[in-house]
């Protein structure tokens, strides 16, 4: 475990530049992470060609990319490692359609893939990405609540702490953002 503050001093770090803050950062929080991505891939297929270990390492690998994280506090880093991973299913999603229409690549045999979505999965994760980006242009508070809570794991109260808003205003914008969600996917599907 890490002392009180070290999360905090290491993301300040972090944010100011500091390149190898990351590489102090990563082995503290890695063990919450896998949890996170445990999290995110509940709702993928069995045997999903990422694993827990693969998601939290690609997940790293575009921190590493960004160079610069703006998170101030381990709330704040979780719900951007929460959008990151959603980001990474997503383009792994989007793939695995382009490969299925062609792609531009070259024929293989169908036995010589070991697909990680099925084209109906793809279609849903790429539907509650679609809806999750026009929820956030028509209602960004709200699109943030779902980003805690269902991708982050948080709960409301660490939500509303994360977004500086009230309890009722996060159990407000929970319960519409998800109806308004189930409305849209299967509008888009």
């Amino acid at each position: 475990m890490y002392a009180p503050g070290e999360v905090t001093q290491w993301l300040r770090r972090l944010r100011d530049g500091d390149e190898a803050a990351l590489e102090h950062l990563m082995p503290l929080l890695y063990d919450e992470l896998r949890v996170l991505a445990r999290k995110q891939l509940r709702y993928e297929r069995s045997g999903h060609t990422l694993s827990t270990t693969a998601l939290v390492n690609e997940a790293y690998l575009r921190f590493i990319e960004q160079r610069q994280l703006r998170a101030e506090d381990r709330p704040q880093f979780f719900a951007v490692a929460a959008t990151t991973m959603r980001r990474i299913l997503v383009d792994y999603a989007r793939t695995r359609k382009r490969l299925k229409r062609g792609g531009g690549q070259q024929p293989v045999p169908l036995e010589d893939v070991e697909p990680f979505l099925t084209v109906e999965e793809a279609d849903e994760v790429l539907a509650l990405d679609a809806a999750l980006d026009r929820l956030a242009a028509l209602q960004p508070r709200a699109a943030q609540v779902i980003q805690c809570r269902f991708f982050s794991g948080m709960t409301l109260e660490e939500t509303a702490q994360v977004l500086g808003i009230s309890l009722k205003t996060a159990q407000r914008d929970w319960i519409a953002a998800r109806a308004w969600l189930r409305k849209e996917i299967a509008q888009d599907l």
